[in-house]
């Protein structure tokens, strides 16, 4: 059964050449991935963002530094009591409150991308400022204290100051460095002016400190401009698929709108057509049967012959497009009961005898007996069975054998299996002929073309009863096409099969 086709699920043709619809989204997206992915290498796409979250850093930390600079303050004193420290920490904390000041008037304005550079000079030189005064402490001595104490707490503090500002200032990119030039430069000076060995020392340490805090901080500000940048990314393309999205949508509801537009003027146009077509097929029999009288001419006895029978097939395809219609429109409803599929088999065989006896083909019969009544749609499973015979002797040649077969399936359902041995259908067309008007390469160069709606009307009426179409065919092989109704519709049910012997001996049909 590898070879066979389920109407279990929905069939979906996708038209591969319009791929171009997609052209202006697969665009911006790659655009927008290009633009990311050059702003790590110099573009500034983000140096807006990067110094409002400067900005917000400044003043959510705007405490720290004062409390620091007062117990830097404290410490000095304790250790030597001169006033001149006093001086100084009023100093920083003029300068902190005007960095504090410029950071607050940045927050509150809309700092447009031509802006952004001259604020982020302004903040870098707030820095500076900053800068200039830990400058003015490093000068700072104490000739009464006793050893190298002093030293100690101040190589201590410049540490811890450029620790701080390395942490909370890393999103202003040379922040550090800038900042705290000034200080190595006094350190360096001193150094240089009285050659101690503690000066050079404390002079090495702050500079290598600067150093690797400032590299600290550019890593910590790469990275966070590449989590912005996937961030960016991330947002973008969530952009895009939700506007593919909502075109999508779009046209999938405009495509079930005229789809319903469709059936429905399908089913009005066929009953339109139904009326007057019924009095061309009465009025063509009247004639043809010569109620009314003789018709002298018997090529008009042949015409009529023609009408009626051209109205007649008018009519079953007016009657398929009607069938077809109310299934995609919801409308088809069952009228269930209980019957026998053998009895409906045997009825539709006699129906399509006639017409196999006219081309010497023989109908076998293959029916497992005594099987209970299954609870289905009597004219419904007719027309399946009738649509699938007619096909059968349709494609058999003259002289050929249609096997109708009736029985059980191996999980306790039942089936009705049309066998023929025709030309068959290509395994690559069999979705086709299962598609609505779709018709094989041999029905095309048949003589007898149908119009396509059968096999499709075929597996929708079986999906109603919740069961199962199965079309097998490989060329000049024949085909074969099951019916198979779920256990569900047994009246009497019996257990599934489970032992592989057991099913090849029930369903030999199938192998």
């Amino acid at each position: 059964m590898s070879n066979g086709v389920s109407t279990s699920t929905d069939k979906i043709i996708v038209d591969r050449s319009r791929s171009h619809r997609n052209k202006a989204v697969s665009k911006a997206v790659r655009a927008t991935r290009e633009r990311l992915q050059s702003s790590a290498k110099g573009n500034q796409i983000f140096d807006r963002d990067m110094l409002a979250m400067h900005v917000n850093a400044v003043l959510q930390s705007a405490s720290i530094m004062p409390l620091f600079i007062v117990l830097v303050t404290a410490i000095g004193v304790y250790l030597n009591p001169d006033t001149g420290l006093f001086a100084w920490a009023l100093l920083m904390l003029s300068v902190h409150a005007i960095n504090v000041l410029l950071a607050r008037r940045a927050s509150r304005k809309e700092i447009t991308a031509i802006e952004t550079r001259k604020w982020r000079n302004r903040l870098l030189a707030a820095q500076v400022l900053v800068g200039f005064g830990w400058a003015l402490f490093s000068f700072q001595s104490c000739n009464t204290c006793a050893g190298d104490s002093y030293y100690f707490y101040k190589g201590a503090v410049l540490l811890f100051a450029i620790s701080i500002t390395a942490m909370s200032g890393f999103m202003l990119r040379l922040g550090v460095l800038f900042g705290f030039l000034p200080m190595i430069a006094a350190l360096l000076a001193t150094a240089i002016l009285s050659r101690h060995v503690l000066d050079i020392g404390l002079t090495a340490i702050c500079a290598v400190a600067v150093v690797f805090f400032h590299y600290i901080a550019d890593r910590l500000y790469r990275s966070n401009l590449t989590l912005m940048s996937y961030q960016s990314e991330k947002d973008d393309l969530i952009a895009e698929l939700e506007v593919a999205k909502s075109m999508s949508d779009e046209a999938r509801r405009r495509a079930e709108e005229a789809n319903l537009a469709k059936s429905r003027f399908l089913a009005s146009m066929s009953h339109e057509l139904r009326t007057p077509l019924n009095a061309i097929l009465g009025f063509s029999e009247v004639m043809n049967s010569e109620v009314l009288g003789p018709l002298a001419n018997p090529t008009y006895r042949e015409y009529a012959g023609d009408i009626h029978r051209s109205g007649q097939h008018l009519l079953n395809l007016i009657n398929e497009i009607l069938d077809l219609s109310r299934i995609e429109a919801g409308r088809y409803e069952l009228s269930e009961e209980a019957l026998s599929l053998l009895e409906i088999a045997e009825d539709c065989i006699g129906m399509v005898q006639l017409r196999a006896r006219a081309k010497n083909i023989t109908i076998r019969e293959q029916f497992e007996q005594q099987l209970p009544q299954v609870w289905a749609d009597e004219k419904a499973l007719r027309q399946v069975l009738l649509n699938l015979l007619s096909n059968a002797v349709k494609f058999t040649p003259q002289g050929g054998e249609v096997t109708v077969k009736v029985g059980w399936t191996a999980g306790g359902g039942q089936y009705m299996a049309i066998k023929d041995n025709g030309p068959g259908i290509p395994e690559d067309e069999i979705p086709v002929v299962l598609s609505a008007f779709g018709q094989g390469s041999i029905t095309i160069k048949s003589a007898e073309q149908g119009t396509g709606l059968g096999l499709p009307i075929v597996q929708a009426i079986l999906a109603k009863h919740d069961g199962q179409f199965i079309l097998r065919s490989k060329l000049r092989e024949g085909t074969e096409a099951i019916a198979i109704l779920p256990a569900t519709r047994v009246l009497q049910s019996v257990p599934a099969v489970a032992d592989a012997p057991a099913v090849e001996r029930r369903r030999r049909s199938f192998a």
